[in-house]
Order: structure tokens, then sequence, then C-alpha cells
């Protein structure tokens, strides 16, 4: 059988002419096919200036920084302020403390099942980790507020968080053992391992404290205008600044996704179990919709002068050095000779695709009364496609986006009314908490 594989690959000119541009360049710059790049100019009907593209660096909090952006716009549009960040690091102080508190629950949830089962193994396979889902996102903002980047800056843990995560998973796993062990030894129940549980939290504190800096309680906010004009308010608390600088009521916005699958039918919401970060917030929460739907809702949010938030399977079909996102960027079954291509249901069923990378929509082309391309505001830093930016096609819209994060008046009155339905509940490992657990 081998023998006739290699027979016929000897036999075929155009595959060993293949064999030696891929040996040479590889795969990706063999298979690029450079009229995708050339469809997609950095131009757009409709853009929203949002200020200098931020870097996450060696970490996974894309979310954290999607989310971020986006709240940046209204704070600039309505102070005049030029140039502004948030601090992600405090962001990331508290959803790694939620985080640790979150799992612990969970432990205490699951005494009773058994340690090798699929759900403690899924458990303790990433107690905590840097992915995280819009809802989250909303959670640290109700909860904690934001602050300026200034007075919470980054640390060299916070922009390069593996060896951070390494040391907070083996406590956590350690921890896990110790209730599980005491309730095995003992009997004892959820309650009478609070204290224990407290314990183990303090010591969480203290370890982010040294990884991270301590949260500040209260700040002052000093900045100039776009005229130059000087300003400080002093005192603030983080949830003070966000009342008075963003102001946004997150609860107006719903998470819309695209996941053709048999088991989510269109029009009908979801959560996922064991996902999230603030027990007691909200829960994740995602309404299933037809890809247009998703397109018309970014495009309606867009053309009012917001941003969008949104989450894809970002290593698919694009071109980091251009910044160019198109379904047909790469033509691998050409070059290979071989089909290697799924459609996106199944895509999802079989593993070959999940949301790995949030950013926000800044911009979009409209031709023809429908959108032809989307300005992408990554958080990548400058380097990588134009000053940060990224270009994505209509059709990377429709194949590689699952989630796009709007307001509800965006929505028609169908899948608006479709929002008060009971959420069905996905098994922790579904694809659509993928985002939240890198």
């Amino acid at each position: 059988m081998v023998a006739r594989f290699a027979a016929d690959f000897g036999a075929d000119p155009h595959g060993r002419a293949a064999a030696h541009a891929i040996r040479k360049s590889g795969i990706q710059a063999a298979a690029l096919d450079q009229s995708r790049l050339i469809a997609q100019p950095y131009t757009f009907s409709t853009e929203i200036e949002t200020g200098p593209v931020t870097n996450q660096r060696s970490s996974g909090r894309c979310w954290m920084f999607a989310g971020l952006n986006a709240l940046r716009v209204p704070l600039k549009e309505r102070w005049g302020i030029k140039d502004f960040e948030f601090s992600q690091n405090y962001q990331m102080f508290w959803d790694k403390f939620e985080r640790a508190n979150y799992f612990l629950e969970s432990i205490l949830e699951t005494l009773d099942e058994p340690r090798d089962g699929r759900l403690v193994t899924w458990l303790l396979d990433a107690p905590l980790n840097d992915g995280g889902q819009w809802d989250m996102f909303v959670n640290l903002i109700e909860k904690y507020g934001v602050v300026p980047k200034a007075v919470m800056p980054e640390t060299f843990h916070s922009s390069s968080s593996a060896g951070m995560n390494r040391i907070l998973v083996a406590k956590l796993r350690g921890d896990a053992a110790r209730l599980r062990g005491q309730h095995d030894a003992e009997g004892t129940g959820p309650e009478g391992l609070r204290g224990p549980k407290e314990a183990m939290l303090g010591e969480i504190y203290r370890l982010l404290a040294q990884f991270l800096g301590e949260p500040p309680a209260r700040f002052d906010f000093e900045y100039r205008d776009k005229d130059r004009g000087f300003h400080r308010d002093s005192g603030l608390s983080p949830r003070d600044f966000y009342a008075k600088y963003v102001g946004l009521d997150l609860g107006a916005y719903v998470s819309l996704i695209h996941a053709p699958t048999a088991d989510k039918p269109f029009g009908r919401t979801y959560t996922v179990r064991y996902l999230g970060n603030v027990r007691g917030g909200r829960d994740v929460l995602y309404l299933n919709a037809e890809i247009d739907a998703l397109e018309q809702a970014a495009l309606r949010q867009l053309t009012a002068g917001e941003p969008v938030w949104f989450g894809c399977d970002v290593g698919k079909m694009s071109d980091r050095e251009s910044g160019v996102m198109d379904a047909d960027l790469y033509d691998y079954a050409g070059v290979l000779g071989v089909p290697v291509r799924l459609d996106k249901a199944a895509r999802l069923d079989y593993g070959e695709s999940r949301m790995t990378h949030a950013m926000v929509f800044t911009g979009v082309n409209v031709a023809d009364g429908r959108p032809n391309r989307w300005k992408v505001e990554n958080s990548w830093g400058k380097e990588p496609g134009r000053d940060g930016f990224f270009v994505m096609s209509a059709s990377w819209f429709r194949e590689f986006t699952y989630q796009v994060v709007v307001r509800t008046e965006h929505l028609p009155p169908a899948l608006r009314a479709a929002l008060a339905q009971p959420p069905v509940a996905l098994q922790p490992w579904d694809p659509m908490g993928a985002l939240a657990s890198l």
C-alpha cells in the first residue's frame, strides 16, 4: 500500500512542484493568495476613533483588553481626553481572586463526585487561567469598577502570566486535595469547610499582591482635556470612577453567538455550567442566532457610533503581518491537492475550531447595503497588521466569528423576545466555553 502511495506521489508533477515551495518557505507562504490581500484595503465607510492599540503581551487577557478598549471610547468622547488607557492589571487581579473563589466553591459543590469523573477532572484541568467571556468582564466592572492604567500599571507577571499561573494552579489543586481529603476522611460538608477555604483565599490574595501589586481603594484622577485644560478629581473609588467617567449600563448588552450545530437551535438562550468568575454575579448568557443577525446587529451598533466586542477563532485564515483575515486567504487544497476544510458546524463538533480570541470592531465598509469588510482593533501591540489594526472580510466574519456583544435595542423583535427564555445549560467542555478556558 505504501509503495502504491509513493508511486502515485512520484507521478504527480504538481505535487512535486508544490513540495519544493513548501519545503523551502513553509505551507503558509506557499498557499497565500495575494489577490485576497489586495481585495481587503484598510478603508472603511464607518470608523470610530479609539486611540493607540494596546498590548496584552504574553498573557491571555484579550477579553479584558477588548472590553476596556471599548469602554474608553465613551470616556474619551464625553470628557475630551485624547489619550487614555484603563488598567488591565487591576481587572486581572480581581479576576484571578474571584476565579480562585469560584474554583474552590465548585470543589465544595462536587465533593461527592468521583475524583476521576469527567466533571472533577475538567475542574482540576484548569482551576484558573487568563481566558474569559463578556459576562465575566461585566461582573468585574460591576463589582470592582475600573482605574486608569497609571494607578495600577503592568507588572512582569501581568504581561507574562505563565509563571504566575503555574504557581496559582498548583496552589489551587493542592487546596482542592485538602478540601476533598477532609471531606473523605471526616465527612465534613461544604459549610464545615468554609473556614479552611477562606484561609486559602487569603493565601491567594497574598500571592496576587506579590505578583501584580495591590489594587487601590481610592485614587486621584488627573488629566488634560483636548484643549490642554488641567483637571483633578480626588479620592475616587474604582466604582465611583466608572459611574462618573464611563457610566454605561452593561446590563443593556447581550451576547449573540453563531453556533450552527444540531444541539443548539437558533432563537434559544444558553449558558455553560461552571463557566464564570464571580459567584453571585451574572451567569454567562448566549443567544444563538443566524449569522445574518450577528452581522446586522454589529453593523447597527457601529453605525450608531459604538464599537463592538466580539469573539472569534483568530488563527484561522489570517495573516499576522498584513493583518488580513479572509476565509480564502490560503489555498491549502489547491497547493496540497488534499481537501482540508470542514463547514462551520463540523468544525465546532469535531474540535477543529472554537473561540480563541476577543477583539473589537471599530469600523465597517458597506457596499450595496451589506458589510464587505470590518475594521478590527486588536490587542497585540502596533507591529501586526496596520499599526495594530486588522481588516476582516465578510467571508471571514461568517466563517470564524462566533460571538458579538451588542445592545439589545439593535436586535429584531423576535430575538429580543427570545431573551425571556430560561437558558439551556451546556456542559462545561462545550466549545462555546472555550474562550474562557484558554
